[in-house]
């Protein structure tokens, strides 16, 4: 089958890859770029290990064609640090230990970012329910909601 030359943005920086028509973007992402973070959990879009944001948007990106990113913008989760400085996010969730086993970890960071962006007073509600797509087996949700809330209060406070 021919591959089809993909050109994008990933993380702020301009990529390109090649990629089969039926390639998923998870795929594309963690074999043509080697960005791995985004994690294969069920292949269904039913656990969100492979959230990502595609111009924007919240995906599951193994629901996504990897074609489907041509001249898209994609962030992952590689693309949340500034560098050597972790995002509010990820700095909250190593101090509530909202975080095991690293599987759901990726997507559901990727996840409340995304909420934070469009939300950013939300209540406990609003990110249960925003999460609702992503499963985590190892920690339990009431770390990871501490986390999220102190995080959008403190970004509240900062702003």
């Amino acid at each position: 089958m021919t591959k089809i030359h993909i050109t994008t943005t990933v993380n702020g920086d301009d990529a390109e890859f090649l990629c089969d028509p039926r390639e998923t973007l998870l795929d594309c992402l963690r074999d043509e770029l080697r960005l791995t973070g985004a994690k294969e959990g069920c292949g269904t879009g039913d656990c969100g290990a492979c959230s990502v944001t595609l111009d924007g948007r919240l995906v599951c990106s193994c629901l996504v064609l990897g074609v489907e990113a041509q001249g898209k913008e994609i962030t992952t989760i590689e693309g949340m640090a500034d560098g050597d400085t972790l995002h509010p996010l990820q700095q909250k969730f190593i101090e509530h230990a909202a975080l095991q086993c690293g599987i759901c970890t990726p997507g559901i960071l990727v996840a409340t970012k995304a909420l934070l962006e469009k939300n950013p007073d939300p209540t406990e509600t609003e990110v249960r329910y925003w999460l609702a797509g992503n499963l985590c087996r190892c920690t339990g949700y009431d770390k990871i909601i501490r986390a999220v809330m102190d995080t959008a209060a403190d970004l509240r406070e900062a702003s």
